[in-house]
């Protein structure tokens, strides 16, 4: 059974740093690429985030480019978002999750990309 659980969610202040982490179990990991998502209330959800299996392809969405680091440890089956300068309309639920791909360089940017999600994780930045 796949199980991609988020961690390292909270409550900070505006131009503040939170990291996420997304631990993996049950399935290929070092095939898989990673992303995040996220929802905030009455929206739709949303790409935030993706890694390709090596980790040298990222790809992010434009509100959070040079804000959001996205990171990999396949040995420790480990998926990270450092967020740093967060702003309030960063307030959401992030979700992580893994999609099945056949390059190590592909990515995924799309929902119905993904084969397997978590339960998601509470941001809240304040101003």
């Amino acid at each position: 059974q796949v199980q991609l659980v988020e961690s390292g969610g909270g409550s900070v202040q505006a131009g503040g740093s939170l990291r996420l982490s997304c631990a993996a179990s049950g399935l290929t990991f070092g095939t898989s690429a990673m992303g995040w998502f996220r929802q905030a209330p009455g929206k739709e959800r949303e790409f935030v985030a993706t890694i390709g299996w090596s980790g040298v392809s990222t790809y992010y969405a434009d509100s959070v480019k040079g804000r959001f680091t996205i990171s990999r440890d396949n040995a420790k089956l480990v998926a990270a978002l450092q967020m740093n300068s967060l702003k309030p309309e960063d307030t959401a639920v992030y979700y992580c999750a893994a999609a099945k791909t056949p390059f190590s360089g592909s990515v995924r940017i799309l929902l119905r990309e993904y084969d397997y999600w978590g339960q998601g994780i509470q941001v809240t930045v304040s101003s």
